[in-house]
C-alpha cells in the first residue's frame, strides 16, 4: 500500500494497540505517540506526545468490556479536538453496546444510541466500524459512518474451504438478511435457526427452518458472546442431518463459559476476526485479520475516495 502522507496520524487506545499497529503497518506508517495515564483511582488522562494541529487524526479503539475502553476513546477524541486536529475519525472495529439498539421492553436504555451521542458530543467527525449488530444503528449518528462488512474477509476463506455441499445458516431471524446476501453470492441455499429466549444469554427453544441433510453448514453472525446460542444451533443442525457445521463470527466477545462451550460443541471450527483480543485458547478457534480492510478504509476516507468496494453488496453486483 502506498505510504500515507504526513498530514494523517493514527493513534491507538490501550487495549486495541495490537490491532492499531497492524492497521498502521498496512497503511504504510507508524502509530503516533500518545500517553494514556491512569490515576490511582482509575481516572484516565490521555496526552498526545506530538503535534496534531491541522491533521487527520484516526483513533483506533474497540469499545468492548470494560467500559474504560469507551471512556478512553471519548477522552482521546476530546484531547484531539482541543489540540486543533483538522478531522477526528473514531475507528471502532467492535462497537460495544450495539445489542442495546431498541426498546424491546419497558423502562430500558438504548445503549447504542447513547454511545453514538457521546462520540458525537466528544467531537468525532466520522466513525469507521465493522458489522454493527443492527445496521440501522448508523442512523443514530448525525455524523458520517463507514460501516465495513466482514464478508470481504469471510468470502475468500469460505472459497478456500472448497465445501461441496455448502449451505449457510442464520443463528436467529435477525441474521437472515446477512445470510441471504452470502447465500446469493455463492448461489446456495440458506436455513434459519429460530430461537426463543427466556432471558439474555439463555435460550428456551430453537427450531431449524429449512433442510440441512448431508449439507456442509456455515453459520454466519456478528457476535459470539457465551457461545450458548451458537453451540446449540450447531448441535441442532447436526441432529437434523448436517454433514459438518462451522461458524464464522465477526466479533469474538467470548465471555463466561464460551471457551468451555466451544470445546464441548460439535463445531468443526469457529473462525473470528481480530476486532477484539482473544482471552483464551481453543483448538477449534481460528482468527482472521481485519487490519488490511481498515487500512484501506482509512486511506480512502483520507483521500475522499469511495469505500463501496469494501461492502458485500458491491461484490454481489460485480460478481
Amino acid at each position: 500500500m502506498e505510504r500515507i502522507g504526513p498530514s494523517i496520524k493514527i493513534f491507538s487506545g490501550t487495549n486495541s494497540r495490537y490491532l492499531a499497529e497492524r492497521i498502521a503497518a498496512e497503511a504504510g506508517t507508524e502509530l503516533g505517540k500518545i500517553s494514556i495515564q491512569h490515576f490511582s483511582d482509575g481516572e484516565i488522562s490521555p496526552t498526545f506526545l506530538e503535534s496534531i494541529r491541522g491533521d487527520y487524526v484516526f483513533l483506533v479503539q474497540s469499545t468492548f468490556s470494560p467500559s474504560d475502553n469507551l471512556m478512553e476513546l471519548l477522552l482521546m477524541i476530546d484531547a484531539a479536538k482541543r489540540a486543533s486536529a483538522y478531522k477526528i475519525i473514531a475507528v471502532i472495529p467492535y462497537y460495544g453496546y450495539a445489542r442495546q439498539d431498541r426498546k424491546d421492553k419497558p423502562r430500558v436504555a438504548i445503549g447504542s444510541k447513547l454511545v453514538a451521542n457521546l462520540l458525537t458530543a466528544a467531537g468525532a467527525d466520522r466513525v469507521i466500524t465493522m458489522d454493527l449488530h443492527a445496521p440501522q444503528i448508523q442512523g443514530y449518528f448525525d455524523i458520517p459512518v463507514d460501516h465495513l462488512d466482514s464478508s470481504a474477509i469471510f468470502i475468500p476463506y469460505i472459497q478456500n474451504l472448497g465445501l461441496k455441499n455448502l449451505t449457510f445458516a442464520a443463528p436467529d431471524v435477525g441474521s437472515a438478511n446477512r445470510i441471504r446476501e452470502m447465500a446469493s453470492y455463492f448461489n446456495v441455499e440458506m436455513v434459519i435457526c429460530d430461537k426463543h429466549r427466556k432471558r439474555a444469554n439463555e435460550i428456551a427453544s430453537m427450531v431449524v427452518i429449512g433442510d440441512v441433510t448431508d449439507r456442509d453448514v456455515v453459520i454466519i453472525d456478528d457476535i459470539c458472546d457465551t457461545a450458548g446460542t451458537l453451540t446449540k444451533a450447531a448441535r441442532l443442525l447436526k441432529d437434523k442431518g448436517a454433514a459438518s457445521v462451522r461458524a464464522l463470527i465477526t466479533h469474538p466477545v467470548l465471555s463466561g463459559n464460551a471457551y468451555a462451550n466451544l470445546e464441548a460443541s460439535v463445531l468443526e471450527e469457529l473462525v473470528v476476526c481480530d476486532t477484539i483480543p482473544l482471552r483464551g485458547h481453543s483448538a477449534k478457534l481460528r482468527q482472521l485479520g481485519v487490519a488490511g480492510l481498515f487500512a484501506t478504509a482509512i486511506r480512502n476516507s483520507y483521500e475522499n475516495k469511495s469505500i463501496a468496494s469494501l461492502f458485500v453488496h458491491s461484490q454481489l453486483k460485480t460478481r
